[in-house]
């Protein structure tokens, strides 16, 4: 960053984004998708197939066991390759906000804005959550609003801004949780 950067930058917005039931609502038919572009064809995409499909599973509790019933969403959780592929499926949501800051970390999605005042981030960050909206339903994940938030640093530290998701307000903290 340039002197001249440092000087106009005053105010930065971070967000911590929470999806609901990250690794349980992937969609198979979807991951596939995903994965044949990332070159992943022939026997490995069958490979795949089989991996994910005809997967069952059951409730227990206090000894008592529901039905089993196949499931056709999600990746199977405490495997090596269930956060891979949760990855490889959230992947491309940096071509939703091209040129903007996307950190990724399991189903953790942290987002920068920076600008010069309250007004042009809080545009920005609207803009962004609206485009990742549709992101979202375009993937079928949703968005976690009690346990997403934002933190805005800046000079003085009294600024406040409102951040929505459609109609809901994302909470607003003093420092990232």
């Amino acid at each position: 960053m340039t002197t001249l950067t440092k000087a106009i930058l005053l105010l930065a917005l971070i967000w911590s984004l929470d999806l609901q039931k990250a690794f349980d609502t992937i969609n198979h038919q979807i991951l596939l998708y995903k994965l044949t572009n990332y070159g992943v064809r022939d026997t490995v995409l069958e490979w795949f197939k089989s991996y994910l499909s005809k997967r069952n599973q059951f409730l227990s509790v206090n000894g008592v066991h529901s039905e089993m019933l196949t499931s056709s969403y999600g990746v199977p959780q405490g495997s090596i390759l269930g956060p891979l592929l949760f990855l490889i499926y959230i992947n491309d949501i940096n071509e939703s906000i091209p040129g903007e800051k996307i950190k990724l970390f399991a189903d953790d999605t942290n987002l920068f804005v920076q600008g010069p005042d309250i007004r042009n981030v809080s545009d920005r960050a609207n803009l962004m959550l609206a485009k990742l909206h549709i992101w979202f339903i375009a993937n079928k994940l949703t968005l976690s609003l009690d346990k997403s938030c934002f933190t805005i640093f800046s000079k003085p530290m009294s600024d406040s801004c409102v951040v929505k998701v459609t109609d809901s307000m994302l909470l607003q903290v003093d420092r990232p949780l």
